[in-house]
């Protein structure tokens, strides 16, 4: 692709389809494409069109026929369940034929969608990649979300079934997820067929006769089932994401430019080898988990480590090394907010030393504004490189990134470096709405994506091509509205500092919450913390005046609102319609999951 991020980047500048091209010769197809970049529908870009594949086939198959039969794909690893597992190339794959062979004969074909409803389990990967094996359409909400905000999730999607599991598994207690499912079910318009519980030993849920059907029973008997060819710009999975109209937004992701851009980015982002063992360490509901959880490590032949605990309390702060070290570990992709909570824990770093980290290669942080501090921190503890990077749900992977698979960068804290090759970031003038005005390096703006998106992107929204246009296109003609704003400093560093409605007003002066959250986190004994206007002022003078608030974290054992990857302080939102950006919903959505006494509210905005 190039010796170097500027070559490389210039070139996927200046010629997108010879660039993608090459990078797509790295996956199997059915049949090749006839045009790599189809733009005869603008603003609906089409990647790899008249393209067929399958990405089961690439995640699986091709690698067990091409001498990887025996390396683990997955390992599983559940302090909360007490509970580990591992599977080959080979084995993963006749798992996930068989479901697939399950869902088959319950009447699930091409394009018709499934629902997953799961915790942290293999389960939840086997039933995604089944679905992509057939050619149906998965959806997987957070298992334990709440009963109303399935059900409009359901109506949406009308899944033909659903997967779900009997129970989660939180620190202190069971969660069951089978009355929220049937209560959801209840409530929604459209029914499915069939369900397929996962039966967990820790939780037997009662069963609907005639609808329900245990998944361990159906999968002793199922007969396994091939790949189905799939054109490359059909769907291969819907992610809701949160609305303001009261339907969600569902996310569509494509089978051809996803799989290009998810295993590129494992060698040339992420600096991964083929056989090395990659960590998200994610909630398989988020974009994260998805992604680099079930797809990427896949795709790209490495082994896939799914966990299901915590970052502290499973049992300590040093449950993360433990892992690492336990699974040899190269890379570790999580959310800052982990880190500040074993930095909260474990100030000293003392517990690192327990464990053999010296093939550890790199930490990856997302999800939230990755804050100086707590760089400088893992860098001193962990002696490896700690890159910040930046992106969204409705990107699918990394818009800004040290790319270390072409050249490390010298970083810069703060910034999540430079837009990765295939993406032209600008900063527009926020409030220039309707044009696209770009602003000066150094100046803070409105920051956005030149069209055409790259290969891996959503190409529009789940049977809402209007709302699509509406929400990502039309603020700045010509660009995807990211709705973060920042800047692009004289080196070409993207700085990353707020979501465009937390900025400020004092007085005229566009302060970012971002910046100022900065400072308050430099606090040796800050663990959290967040800016908002505050409303008094802002009555009385037409602006608001910052306030900061700031949390000390939990004692030991405590409760964490940002473990496995789940991530973000609450920011008040606009009723503007905005991209999720994921880490914006993200506390709203973990009470929503992990406060039983909040599963039945309403769904609530921040």
């Amino acid at each position: 692709m190039g010796k170097g991020y500027e070559e490389t980047y210039r070139r996927a500048m200046m010629d997108p389809a010879g660039f993608w091209a090459e990078a797509a010769e790295a996956i199997d197809w059915e049949r090749r494409w006839d045009r790599v970049l189809d733009d005869s529908g603008k603003p609906f870009y089409r990647w790899f069109a008249g393209g067929r594949l399958n990405t089961c086939w690439n995640a699986l198959d091709r690698h067990v026929d091409g001498g990887r039969a025996d390396q683990l794909a997955l390992i599983y690893d559940s302090p909360v369940a007490g509970t580990k597992q591992s599977w080959t190339y080979h084995a993963l794959r006749d798992e996930v034929a068989r479901l697939a062979g399950v869902l088959k004969a319950m009447g699930v074909a091409k394009g018709d969608r499934v629902l997953i409803y799961m915790p942290m389990v293999p389960e939840a990967a086997i039933a995604m990649l089944a679905c992509a094996r057939i050619g149906a359409i998965h959806s997987v909400v957070f298992g334990g979300f709440a009963s109303h905000e399935l059900a409009t999730r359901i109506d949406d999607a009308k899944p033909v079934a659903i997967v779900s599991a009997s129970c989660g598994v939180e620190v202190n207690r069971v969660i069951p997820y089978k009355p929220l499912l049937d209560a959801a079910i209840e409530e929604a318009r459209s029914k499915p067929k069939a369900c397929v519980i996962l039966q967990r030993p820790m939780c037997q849920a009662a069963m609907i006769a005639g609808r329900d059907h245990d998944w361990q029973e159906l999968d002793a008997k199922a007969p396994p089932v091939d790949c189905v060819p799939l054109a490359a710009t059909d769907p291969l999975y819907i992610l809701y994401t949160s609305g303001t109209t009261g339907v969600p937004k569902g996310v569509v992701r494509d089978n051809g430019g996803h799989a290009v851009a998810l295993h590129w980015s494992m060698r040339h982002v992420y600096g991964m080898e083929p056989g090395e063992a990659y960590w998200a360490a994610s909630d398989i509901g988020w974009a994260v988990g998805h992604s680099y959880t079930v797809y990427a490590p896949l795709l790209y032949g490495c082994t896939s480590i799914m966990y299901e605990g915590k970052p502290v309390g499973t049992p300590d702060a040093g449950a993360f090394w433990r892992v690492i070290a336990e699974h040899d570990v190269r890379v570790l992709f999580t959310a800052p907010t982990a880190f500040r909570a074993i930095r909260q824990q474990d100030p000293d770093g003392k517990l690192i030393g327990r464990y053999d980290l010296t093939r550890f290669r790199t930490l990856f942080l997302a999800g939230e504004r990755a804050d100086p501090p707590t760089v400088q921190w893992a860098e001193e503890k962990l002696k490896v490189p700690v890159i910040d990077h930046w992106w969204q749900t409705e990107t699918g992977w990394p818009i800004g990134a040290n790319c270390l698979g072409i050249e490390k960068l010298p970083v810069k804290y703060g910034s999540c470096t430079k837009a990765v090759p295939g993406w032209d970031v600008r900063v527009l003038d926020a409030d220039a709405i309707g044009q696209a005005i770009e602003i000066k390096p150094g100046e803070i703006g409105a920051i956005a994506v030149k069209l055409p998106l790259p290969p891996g992107t959503l190409p529009t929204l789940w049977q809402q091509d209007e709302r699509f246009v509406e929400s990502y296109l039309t603020t700045y003609p010509g660009y995807y509205q990211t709705a973060d704003a920042g800047l692009i400093d004289e080196d070409g560093y993207i700085h990353v500092m707020t979501r465009t409605d937390d900025i400020i007003n004092v007085a005229g002066h566009r302060l970012s919450t971002g910046g100022m959250e900065e400072v308050l986190a430099a606090h040796p004994d800050v663990a959290e913390c967040a800016v908002m206007g505050g409303r008094r002022c802002a009555e009385r003078a037409g602006a608001a005046r910052p306030f900061g608030a700031e949390g000390r974290g939990q004692p030991a054992g405590g409760r964490d609102r940002g473990g496995g990857g789940r991530a973000g302080a609450p920011a008040h939102r606009s009723g503007r319609e905005l991209p999720d950006g994921a880490h914006r919903r993200a506390a709203a959505e973990d009470a929503l999951r992990q406060d039983p006494a909040r599963h039945d509210a309403p769904h609530r905005r921040w």
